[in-house]
Formats: structure tokens, sequence, C-alpha cells
């Protein structure tokens, strides 16, 4: 038993202070910096289409009146 504790406690040393040195660095090169912004930024609105003439797209679709506006059909 006290043969496994001399060999257990040494590599759960060595774990530990590998654990606490890859927190360190990620900390360091800002890792943690933003935890929020990715997970906001999904769900904006992005009236930038994809491709070439995606502008052409974005205006018409500002142009365009809803169809789904209960407002926009009574005009």
């Amino acid at each position: 038993m006290e043969g496994a504790l001399i060999v257990l406690i040494p590599v759960s040393v060595v774990i530990v202070a590998a654990v606490v040195g890859i927190l360190w660095w990620a900390a360091r090169h800002g890792q943690f910096d933003d935890m929020e912004g990715p997970a906001h930024a999904i769900l904006m609105d992005d009236d930038k289409a994809a491709g070439p003439g995606a502008e052409h797209v974005a205006a018409d679709r500002l142009a365009s009146p809803n169809d789904t506006d209960p407002a926009q059909k009574s005009r």
C-alpha cells in the first residue's frame, strides 16, 4: 500500500501542475477574454448574403414589403 502512494502522489502532483500550467497559458493568451461574444454573434441578423451581388440581394430585401406583416397588407 505504501509503495502505491509513493508513485501516486508524485503522479497526481505532476497532473495538477500540468493543469495549472495549461490554464495559466490559456489565460495569458486571451482564451477567456470574450466568452459571450460568439454566442451573441450567432443571433445577430446579417444583412449581407454570401457571393457576388450580395449588396443587391440585401437592398431588394429591404425595398420589398414584408408579406407576413398585417400592417403592410392593409396598405
